[in-house]
């Protein structure tokens, strides 16, 4: 069987921040990466699930919303997937709109977005108060990023 691209990259060395993973014809597949490499760091449960409805929330409600496909964590873990519509949003542009929503995220005062048994299958685990705090780490650490540094090193 052939490799699958994301397992070539070698996730001992792999520091977190913000990567073009892939392209599918037009659609673009951000790797936003949390894990700090050897060390184990994680994002806990609660993080992870209410860092995803906080950003996924913010990308669906701003005005590049029409571009967004898809916000999740990874299944491993270590950061989400954003995937976007390349036809009405450059790389440049989802750059720039990461940094917007996850600064936004960190700032939101708000109720938790999706915590009901109606709207989310596992909401007990979500609070604004374990998203925030993620979210302004990662706005910090994407805070200078550029489309030239997209690529995994």
């Amino acid at each position: 069987m052939e490799q699958i691209a994301s397992f070539a990259v070698d996730h001992t060395r792999l520091l977190p921040g913000l990567y073009l993973s892939r392209r599918d014809g037009d659609v673009t597949t951000f790797d936003l990466r949390f894990k700090r490499p050897n060390t184990g760091d994680l994002l806990s449960n609660a993080e992870l699930h209410s860092v995803e409805h906080l950003i996924a929330t913010f990308l669906r409600n701003s005005p590049q919303r029409d571009a967004v496909i898809y916000f999740g964590p990874m299944g491993c873990q270590t950061g989400f997937y954003f995937l976007f519509d390349s036809r009405r949003l450059s790389d440049g542009g989802a750059v720039e709109l990461l940094k917007t929503v996850f600064a936004q995220a960190a700032a939101y005062t708000g109720p938790m977005p999706g915590k009901s048994a109606r709207e989310c299958g596992n909401y007990v685990n979500l609070s604004p108060e374990a998203g925030r705090p993620a979210c302004g780490w990662y706005a910090q650490l994407i805070a200078n990023w550029t489309e030239a540094r997209l690529a995994y090193e």
